[in-house]
């Protein structure tokens, strides 16, 4: 299945948020002493990849969450030049991934900005998967864009898949009980009015792309490359597998 590459009437976003305040109980042992976001993948940790990818596509502000153990991320970010990082700290209150971008909307302004887990990253094809984001979003057309990963190009990713997608990009959601061809690869831009009309204190996403659904302005775009989605400690290696083959 080929996808619609739209020309964006949005400029590229500098700003970013990326979702580092999990409490990564499926990572345990490992994360009984440090967050989630550093642990360390061939090296590096799962932060620094996604930080290291929001540099790249040149942005300038990166707003990372914290909770759990969240005095660790503070000190691990704290020399980081770019992006430029601003903390928000949930470390009283744990707001799921939704309030907790509710939480930081002044940073963003009324523009599109790029979210990411700080739990899965990927190794690039031929196109960086950031631009390839930026191209195909259409703030016309578009609340939110996903980047999707198809099975094939997926490591340590073991679920039935997230959505199913249209010609055009638009998507709707797997239907209980079958599989579908493409899973959520832990980044997106979203357009700020989306959290218009949203709950006070913790909420999912998963709210908001279902009302995105609902209005039709749910899109996606087919990553290129590898995606490496890292939950448990078996996926570290299987991580750490594929990036030494791709050096090789």
């Amino acid at each position: 299945m080929s996808e619609i590459q739209f020309k964006g009437s949005a400029k590229t976003p500098d700003k970013a948020m990326v979702l580092a305040a999990g409490l990564g109980k499926r990572m345990r042992p490992i994360t009984d002493t440090m967050p989630k976001p550093l642990v360390r993948v061939f090296g590096k940790t799962l932060l620094d990849y996604g930080l290291d990818a929001l540099e790249n596509a040149k942005v300038k502000t990166a707003v990372v969450n914290m909770h759990y153990l969240g005095e660790q991320i503070e000190s691990h970010v704290a020399n980081r030049n770019a992006p430029k990082i601003i903390l928000s700290d949930e470390r009283e209150t744990l707001l799921d991934s939704g309030g907790g971008v509710k939480k930081a909307m002044d940073h963003f302004g009324n523009e599109p900005f790029y979210l990411l887990n700080a739990d899965s990253f990927w190794l690039e094809g031929i196109k960086p998967n950031l631009e390839l984001l930026a191209n195909t979003f259409d703030e016309d057309k578009m609340d939110i864009i996903l980047l999707l990963s198809g099975f094939t190009n997926a490591i340590g990713y073991n679920g039935s898949g997230d959505f199913e997608m249209a010609s055009d990009g638009r998507l709707e959601r797997r239907t209980e009980k079958k599989m579908s061809p493409f899973a959520y690869a832990g980044a997106a831009i979203l357009h700020p009015r989306i959290f218009s009309d949203t709950p006070d204190g913790p909420f999912s996403l998963n709210l908001l792309f279902d009302r995105a659904i609902e209005s039709g302005r749910l899109f996606g775009a087919r990553m290129e490359g590898l995606w490496l989605h890292v939950g448990t400690p078996e996926a570290i290696n299987e991580a750490e597998q594929a990036i030494a083959q791709s050096a090789a």
